[in-house]
């Protein structure tokens, strides 16, 4: 039998009515409640991180999520994690980065409507959850209406719908349904590896959304109050070297050892500044670009290469090196 470990953060799941709207509310202990009659395959126990919108998730709060994780990784066959849907892609892509070698699954879920409301998709996931926890897996997933998504390449589309996630620029590592699980190819079993937590984490980022008439000036207050700016230009990634100009800012931006990746606003199919004179004009050999992963990949990955190196020439390889499946196009 396997022994899974709950981890709670708050969210949508844990959430009751309060004065001003949903606030979580829910314990471990309920939320496990859920869970009783699955353990014929597994024992599962819980702990209590934090009891948080998930709009308040900070990279600080990542951090406790990893080393909770790591603390209690050889007394655990896997680790379900409850979190709002909100940021749960921006964590599930952290822990990606922050859990080097796992060999466990490590499994985030939530849901849209709270556990205890009548049309909840709770019950659902957690159960979805717990069960491919079981899994003799590594890595980290969201698993969500019956969907299992690599954790780099989630991104919630969806306000209310209990399809809430897709899978960017990669296929669904797995369905879930009636307790079974079809995988979309065959998985080698995971080999034992040393886990190694790394989690120094430089949050100094800034994540930047062209529009057509962005100001230029804006980049002078970026370079004396971040070390990365991650940038969603436009299509492919070109940015505007006409009228409001930003070529030369940033330009500027990498001369002051500012770590600059260039990303698009588009959520599928990534970025190539190759192809087109407005993204070439920013492909200097210390511009990192993004391929094909998403936003929420990329801003904890900066973080968390910035937190090992300032040296632009690393950050870049660092950034442009595949990890967890993130980067797929060349």
């Amino acid at each position: 039998m396997k022994k899974i470990l709950l981890l709670t953060t708050g969210g949508t799941i844990a959430s009751v009515s309060g004065a001003n709207g949903l606030i979580p509310g829910i314990t471990d202990a309920e939320i496990v409640s859920y869970l009783l009659e699955q353990n014929f395959r597994y024992k599962i126990e819980s702990k209590a991180l934090m009891e948080i919108d998930s709009t308040n998730m900070q990279p600080e709060c990542w951090v406790r999520i990893a080393e909770a994780v790591y603390e209690n990784y050889g007394d655990y066959d896997g680790f379900v994690i409850t979190h709002g849907t909100d940021t749960m892609g921006y964590t599930a892509a952290a822990l990606s980065y922050m859990l080097q070698n796992i060999a466990k699954p490590v499994v985030m879920t939530g849901s849209q409507v709270p556990i205890h409301y009548q049309n909840t998709d709770a019950g659902k996931n957690i159960v979805d959850a717990a069960r491919f926890a079981c899994e003799d897996i590594g890595g980290v997933f969201i698993v969500f209406d019956g969907k299992v998504i690599n954790g780099t390449r989630a991104v919630k589309v969806r306000t209310r719908s209990y399809h809430a996630f897709e899978s960017i620029n990669h296929p669904y590592a797995a369905f879930i349904e009636g307790g079974e699980i079809r995988y979309n190819k065959p998985v080698s079993r995971v080999r034992s590896t040393e886990l190694k937590l790394e989690v120094s984490l430089c949050p100094d980022v800034f994540l930047l959304k062209l529009h057509p008439g962005t100001k230029p000036e804006l980049f002078d207050f970026l370079k004396y109050h971040y070390k990365g700016v991650i940038i969603e230009g436009f299509g492919l990634g070109g940015v505007p070297n006409q009228g409001r100009s930003l070529v030369l800012k940033i330009n500027e931006l990498l001369q002051s050892g500012v770590a600059v990746v260039m990303t698009t606003q588009c959520l599928e199919e990534g970025e190539d500044r190759t192809l087109y004179e407005v993204g070439r004009i920013t492909a200097g050999e210390l511009m990192i670009s993004s391929k094909d992963m998403n936003t929420e990949a990329i801003v904890p990955k900066l973080m968390w290469a910035l937190g090992k190196t300032n040296d632009l020439r690393e950050v870049k390889r660092m950034m442009e090196t595949p990890i967890a499946d993130d980067i797929t196009i060349n």
